[in-house]
């Protein structure tokens, strides 16, 4: 299988993340920024979490700055909107995004709730996302939950065996709040990046899998 050269060792990348809840990103794509930067890609990373408010925003900030030990720098921006009513936002919500592009540098990749997802703030926060930034490198990621939503994604990251047990361990450390939820737990995202590390076969087992909307082939 022919693979996508979009990242390269030592090479400098703005990624902008953006996930409703402050677990979204560690569990969408947290295992392939571990993997980057494992890699040697020096990581400039905006964190951004649309509904952090209390003791989730203390979580999301915690469990951020984990992930991110070895970027090149990073900076995390907590926001407090309602969990679940996204939609009713309307401007404010919207502003806020137009704020975010005034502010971070212009990324290179960004990250993001994929268009399909059945959570409604996962939805709007990619409709905001392919409004907003125009002209990008956009992928979005899967989050596994109750709806049995999970589509037909085409693109993946690969993970290690040992990438695998630093995101387990992470969101196991840093999300008190969620242990109760019957799906929030090792066996769920193991078996995810199992299923998608099958589909791609990846040498060690496990990948992070994405959905690639547009891309260019650069010049030769």
């Amino acid at each position: 299988m022919l693979s996508l050269g979009l990242v390269r060792r030592g090479q400098n990348l703005k990624v902008l993340c953006l996930g409703a809840h402050s677990d979204d990103i560690e569990i969408g794509c947290g295992g392939t920024l571990l993997t980057w930067m494992a890699n040697g890609v020096r990581l400039d990373v905006s964190w951004c979490v649309l509904s952090a408010a209390q003791s989730r925003a203390d979580e999301a900030r915690r469990s951020a700055e984990a992930f991110l030990q070895g970027s090149a720098s990073s900076t995390i921006y907590l926001a407090a909107f309602r969990d679940g009513f996204f939609p009713y936002h309307g401007a404010e919500f919207k502003e806020h995004f137009e704020q975010l592009k005034r502010t971070i540098d212009e990324p290179d990749v960004i990250f993001t709730h994929r268009r399909a997802d059945a959570h409604q703030d996962h939805r709007e926060v990619c409709k905001l996302t392919w409004n907003t930034f125009r002209n990008h490198t956009i992928l979005e990621y899967e989050i596994p939950k109750w709806d049995g939503d999970l589509g037909q994604p085409n693109l993946y990251q690969p993970l290690t065996a040992s990438v695998m047990d630093k995101k387990i361990s992470y969101l196991d450390a840093f999300f008190g709040t969620q242990r109760s939820k019957d799906w929030f737990d090792a066996d769920t995202f193991r078996g995810l990046a199992r299923l998608r590390g099958m589909e791609v076969r990846a040498e060690e087992r496990f990948a992070e899998a994405f959905y690639l909307r547009k891309a260019s082939i650069g010049s030769i």
